[in-house]
């Protein structure tokens, strides 16, 4: 039996950013789910990781897709899921064993100056210049649908440290590289014998070209 494939998104987004990829795998035939219920991920390591595991039934293989920083998320799911193979989709590639922080230090220096008084962060679309964020989308429809499930996390969630299950990158295992923001990972997985694909685009790049990005993902499994 074919292990299900289970995309990952960001939790500060939501599955939305999924969707239309699911949509192309499904109708080539592959079982495809997209973990996450909207608005519920919570704001701590441990209630993220929740929120993945309760999307991933036990009794089933899974290839995991991560996009961004799910990609912290997916060791720990290694260590309690079945999991058969990994397509990280330009996402965070955590160490392959310790712990890993869940931002690096200069991007926690940036959103120190986004917190409000309560230590409350805005969403991620406020993180960014208007006209970068509005790049990132195929339509103001497709924004709309993705920002409903934005949810707003507290800064000291990025100070967290996510613990890494050792041998968690001991499988078949790819990387997709949308542009170069994410290229010193994307040379990392190739140096731990990852196949690798790049495709020119955004970050949010399998919104705007889901048949893309799904036949890449294809190709990588």
């Amino acid at each position: 039996m074919n292990p299900t494939i289970a995309l990952l998104p960001s939790a500060l987004l939501g599955p939305a950013v999924w969707q239309p990829v699911r949509e192309r795998l499904r109708a080539a035939g592959r079982d495809v789910i997209v973990a996450g219920e909207p608005g519920a991920s919570g704001t701590s390591v441990v209630e993220v990781l929740r929120w993945y595991l309760d999307s991933l039934p036990t009794g089933r293989d899974y290839v995991l897709v991560p996009q961004s920083n799910a990609g912290l998320y997916v060791p720990a799911i290694t260590a309690q899921r079945s999991v058969t193979g990994l397509v990280f989709v330009d996402a965070i590639l955590p160490p392959q064993q310790g712990t890993a922080p869940v931002a690096p230090q200069r991007l926690r220096e940036m959103l120190q100056t986004l917190a409000g008084p309560d230590g409350e962060l805005p969403v991620w679309t406020s993180w960014w210049p208007p006209e970068e964020v509005a790049a990132l989308f195929p339509s103001e429809q497709v924004r709309a649908e993705v920002s409903a499930q934005q949810q707003r996390f507290p800064l000291n969630y990025f100070a967290q440290r996510v613990t890494i299950a050792a041998g968690w990158s001991d499988r078949p295992a790819g990387y997709l590289a949308f542009g170069d923001a994410y290229q010193p990972e994307r040379v990392t997985a190739e140096s731990w014998g990852w196949r690798s694909v790049r495709l020119d685009g955004g970050h949010l790049h399998m919104l705007n070209a889901p048949g893309e990005v799904a036949a890449a993902i294809a190709r990588l499994l």
